[in-house]
């Protein structure tokens, strides 16, 4: 079995350091008028290369660009369909952030690249960065979308069209989907799909699974030409055990589950088994306290054998950007010596 590790989304976009200040007083600075937008993305820039070394830095082999240039991960895609308005703030699940809320005026619809650009901006970020790894060891890049039933769940609808939730998820659906092609195009062969809604409203199953169906069509018509492609389902913020045998089913390539709000979740995956590889998210994305890597290790090595698939991810419940920016490196270091630790 393969044991990948893996960052599950955002990073923190400061820390304690000056020159780890930059994105902070860029965005005072314009706020003064003495900075631009180019002067902005020049900051996100800068912070995204910072965000990608320190991951590769602590060991991390799959990771993202650190969300940098997310304001939140409702807004940031959907400001970019037309027929959406972004509206105040609301707080984004049982976090201490908040997201700025869509409105759709129409159907929202996919008119450029919502993450493409900045997948390919982190590729060649890492391709410059050295990693330290030899031999066999692949260090690649993971573009995160938000899915398209949250998106739905946490949008508003002046549009009398767009008032049914399971329209407005369709409609998202389509728009993702056709990112996801084009990220294939890019070269990503591993899209992760963040849906915490799905775990928080299981009343809404069928809508979630629906919602789904176009981003698993367009991975089907990439594969078909010969790409190797993989989705991954993230479902975190909520305890995901009453519905794990549904989410286990569904087609799928990869799962990824926050085990902190339950800590029988491993005893019901050991019992279940899994018919396709997980994403372990045993360690907590929110809590500074680092875990044992001891005992984490004697969960995965409980967990490993029933899954299937010769692969599993080790990583955070959900993204870092909720710890201090070193708490954020401890928790990723602290993923290689639970890996360590795993038979040992």
């Amino acid at each position: 079995m393969n044991l990948i590790i893996a960052n599950t989304g955002g990073y923190p976009r400061v820390g304690d350091t000056p020159e780890l200040q930059l994105l902070r007083r860029t965005i005072a600075a314009i706020d003064r008028g003495e900075k631009t937008f180019a002067d902005l993305a020049d900051a996100e820039n800068t912070m995204t290369r910072r965000a990608i070394e320190e991951q590769a830095r602590a060991g991390v082999e799959l990771l993202t660009d650190g969300q940098v240039r997310w304001y939140d991960p409702v807004s940031h895609l959907a400001r970019k369909l037309a027929g959406v308005k972004i509206n105040g703030l609301l707080r984004f699940f049982d976090s201490n952030t908040y997201f700025r809320q869509p409105v759709l005026l129409a159907r929202p619809e996919r008119k450029g690249p919502l993450v493409v650009e900045e997948f390919q901006f982190a590729c060649n970020a890492l391709g410059q960065i050295p990693t330290g790894r030899e031999g066999s060891v692949r260090v690649a890049v993971k573009p995160v979308l938000t899915g398209p039933y949250t998106l739905a769940k946490l949008s508003l609808a002046e549009d009398a069209t767009m008032k049914r939730l399971e329209t407005r998820a369709n409609a998202y659906a389509t728009a993702l989907a056709a990112e996801v092609k084009a990220l294939a195009d890019s070269g990503a062969d591993f899209i992760q799909i963040d849906e915490p809604a799905s775990i928080k409203h299981p009343n809404d199953w069928g809508v979630f699974t629906q919602a789904l169906e176009p981003l698993l069509q367009a991975r089907d018509e990439v594969r078909k030409i010969g790409r190797k492609l993989q989705l991954a389902l993230y479902a975190y913020f909520y305890n995901p055990a009453p519905l794990y045998e549904k989410l286990v089913q569904m087609p799928l390539d990869v799962l990824g589950l926050d085990f902190t709000y339950d800590a029988k979740l491993a005893d019901t995956i050991a019992a279940a088994g899994s018919p396709r590889p997980l994403a372990l998210g045993l360690v907590d994305g929110r809590n500074t306290r680092l875990e044992s890597a001891a005992e984490v290790a004697r969960v995965v090595e409980r967990l490993l054998p029933k899954i299937k698939g010769e692969r599993a991810y080790l990583g955070p419940s959900c993204g870092l950007e909720y710890l201090p920016r070193d708490r954020a490196v401890a928790k990723l270091e602290l993923l290689g010596k639970i890996r360590a630790a795993v038979g040992g």
